[in-house]
């Protein structure tokens, strides 16, 4: 489908919410009048997409420049997306702001500073906002962290990736180990909560390998990691060289092994799995991500950002910006106050229906292991989730089903994680 043709029009540049829809919101909240989306909680996604160079396993929307970006001028365009979201959100408050990328820490601090301020005009952030950037090592300096904490960021996650320079070196990372451990340590004095990556079934690692390197790795007293398989993703240089048979990753049976390693060395020390490829001391989840997987709202900005509102007339939207930055700066500039375009066109966009918004909250809520709400599903579809293909799935000890004082909670099983495409395809048939 063309999402052009969907386009919400947008009106005039908001100034952010007045006292009276701040008032409007705290009744409607008092009296329980809430959208679906505040059972997980509003947040704001900000792209960078610049990149000191380009991983060949990364499908992400980053791109490689040789010249220094227009910060003052990203700032300026990357305000007038946060405006035109504002149009269609209406007041609320703001939990989560995340800067992802491409290299986030490759910002100016005034440019993160700026763009803080911003989300509280319009917005207002929550008494106590979680406020994420992803650094990379090569990028990361104690002054520059510095400012990015005095300018409101409280949380950093760190792309180590690897532990070991070959390793790095293979995933055609600048950094090495060291480095690694000394951006970690850096991001420890400055910041509260810290986070970092590994990848792992990584070519020609084995489990014995990999259980060393968590080891290693859960020794660094952080208190999230985010542990993800190598896959090869279509578009990559990796898939370019898996198709002629010069790169290869574990076969099933190792990949499965060191699945089960991750599983129970983090929750030996005290980081379980709370979501498939997540762990965290209790408390210290990503709340940023988990606005993703509870299904709540999110205001996708920049670059090939996405996104998922619900506006004001009640109907819940999915959007999508132009994914080449030079024609989504273009078109971000033309969206600005006195610009050629003030309708945010620039900005694919679609309504979608109560049945797609039942079958998103699952493929979201069972990767966590609280799992989701059958009721909620049901008020989402006007219908309720096939009680047969239940209890053949908890049969089959792939869901659990539990009381719970809010109700019954319907949650993959350990066994049920490592299928879960399968499952869901078998649950929403």
């Amino acid at each position: 489908m063309d999402r052009r043709g969907t386009a919400t029009e947008l009106t005039e540049v908001d100034d952010g919410p007045s006292p009276d829809e701040r008032a409007q919101a705290g009744a409607d909240a008092r009296l329980g009048r809430q959208a679906d989306w505040q059972a997980g909680g509003f947040g704001l996604y900000i792209h960078w997409p610049f990149c000191q160079a380009k991983c060949p396993y990364c499908d992400f929307n980053s791109h490689v420049t040789k010249t220094t970006p227009d910060h003052q001028g990203w700032a300026a365009a990357l305000r007038s997306e946060m405006q035109a979201m504002r149009r269609l959100t209406g007041p609320r408050r703001l939990d989560t702001i995340f800067f992802g990328g491409g290299t986030p820490s490759l910002m100016a601090p005034a440019t993160v500073d700026a763009l803080i301020a911003e989300a509280d005009r319009l917005w207002g952030l929550a008494p106590e906002p979680e406020i994420t950037l992803e650094a990379n090592p090569t990028s990361v300096e104690a002054e520059q962290f510095r400012a990015f904490a005095a300018g409101g960021v409280n949380r950093v996650s760190v792309g180590v990736q690897a532990l070991d320079d070959a390793s790095l070196r293979a995933l055609g990372r600048l950094h090495s180990a060291d480095e690694a451990r000394r951006a970690l340590a850096i991001a420890r004095e400055t910041f509260k909560r810290v986070s970092f990556d590994l990848i792992y079934t990584r070519m020609g690692q084995t489990p014995e390998a990999w259980c060393q390197e968590l080891d290693a790795a859960l020794a660094m007293a952080a208190d999230h990691l985010s542990l993800y398989q190598l896959t090869i993703e279509p578009g990559t240089r990796f898939a370019e060289l898996h198709a002629r048979g010069r790169l290869s990753v574990p076969a099933p049976e190792p990949s499965a092994a060191m699945y089960e390693i991750t599983q129970t060395l983090t929750a030996a020390a005290g980081l379980p799995a709370y979501e498939v490829s997540n762990h965290a001391v209790p408390g210290a989840e990503s709340r940023h991500n988990l606005v993703y997987w509870r299904y709540g709202d999110y205001a996708g900005i920049g670059p090939g950002a996405h996104g998922r509102l619900t506006l004001q007339d009640g109907r819940r939207m999915a959007t999508e910006s132009l994914a080449d930055p030079a024609e989504w700066l273009t078109a971000a500039r033309r969206a600005q106050p006195g610009g050629k375009d003030a309708s945010g066109a620039h900005r694919f966009t679609e309504v979608l229906d109560r049945e797609a918004q039942g079958d998103e909250m699952m493929l979201m809520g069972l990767r966590l292991a609280e799992g989701v709400e059958p009721a909620r599903f049901e008020r989402l579809t006007g219908r309720p989730l096939p009680a047969e293909r239940i209890a053949a799935l908890q049969t089959d000890g792939l869901l659990a089903l539990q009381d719970t004082p809010a109700g019954p909670r319907l949650a993959a099983t350990a066994r049920g994680r490592i299928v879960l495409n399968a499952l869901l395809a078998e649950l929403l048939a």
